[in-house]
């Protein structure tokens, strides 16, 4: 075991949108909307203390998502920690579709990594991604900006784009809670060719628009692969979708939804949208990803 470079720790977390539209577990950007978690090594035991978004349905014990992911982290990291006084403040609505889940382990892992006075590697990206067995919404909250990501020989492997200024998302969230693993049952095993295809250009596209040219976000953001088979699980959130595009305005499901992800020219919906059960909060576009602060 290693000694510890610092025993308390403030870590701050964007959460995330992923797919972007036909990039399915591919594609990912981390929005400015935090978490913000402090991490205290202390002499024995676990004392977990949650404020804001979720805080009536997460544990407070061992089963906590961030507790889980830092004891993995440490052990990977080679440190030990006898006792820990975690307190989050949590501001990432939770069952949405903006990486709630996703934000909480990357910042277990960015504190035990910070703790042992190691900076975040591929290493730190295989352990959060195995956490969901996609990377999509972790790379994006650790890494920030634009996130392109995919396996290599069963490992995670991310690439970061830094988007264009112009791209100025507005994300619009339902009361409605949405479980990725129910939504992830309703894909099929097996996708028309001809989709597969436009999923691919739509991909490679989405990724030159957010780049580059955000004038062909409409077209980029446009989806057969898997919002079309989701459909029954958030009907609303489909419906809003197809309101924003004939309004010229590009959106997608964010994650596995309900959320909806817009990215009008302006950062400004069109006041005939009707957005009746969504609450619209414009976020801009997180460059820095997951920051860690020492404490005391």
């Amino acid at each position: 075991m290693r000694a510890l470079a610092a025993r308390c720790v403030r870590v701050t977390v964007p959460a995330s949108t992923a797919n972007l539209g036909s990039g399915f577990d591919a594609l990912g950007m981390a929005l400015g909307l935090y978490d913000e978690l402090d991490f205290a090594v202390t002499g024995g035991g676990l004392e977990v203390e949650v404020s804001g978004a979720g805080a009536d349905g997460v544990p407070t014990d061992d089963s906590h998502l961030v507790v889980r992911a830092f004891r993995r982290a440490c052990e990977l990291v080679e440190i030990e920690v006898p006792g820990l006084r975690l307190t989050c403040r949590n501001t990432i609505p939770h069952a949405r579709g903006l990486g709630s889940s996703a934000a909480a382990v990357v910042a277990g892992v960015a504190a035990a990594f910070a703790l042992a006075g190691t900076e975040l590697d591929t290493t730190a990206l295989q352990l959060a991604a195995n956490f969901e067995g996609h990377a999509d919404n972790a790379a994006a909250s650790m890494f920030g900006g634009v996130v392109i990501t995919w396996t290599q020989r069963y490992s995670f492997r991310a690439a970061r784009v830094r988007p264009h200024p112009g791209v100025m998302p507005v994300v619009l969230v339902p009361e409605a809670e949405s479980s990725t693993k129910t939504t992830r049952g309703l894909l099929p095993d097996e996708v028309p060719h001809d989709h597969a295809a436009f999923a691919v250009g739509r991909a490679a596209l989405a990724v030159h628009a957010l780049s580059t040219d955000p004038s062909l976000l409409l077209d980029a953001l446009d989806d057969v692969l898997h919002e079309p088979y989701r459909e029954p699980a958030w009907p609303a959130t489909t419906r809003l979708v197809r309101s924003l595009r004939e309004a010229g305005v590009p959106a997608a499901v964010s994650g596995a939804g309900p959320t909806v992800l817009a990215l009008p020219p302006d950062g400004v919906l069109p006041p005939r949208v009707d957005l009746t059960g969504f609450e619209a909060r414009q976020v801009p576009v997180d460059l820095a990803g997951v920051r860690v602060a020492p404490l005391g």
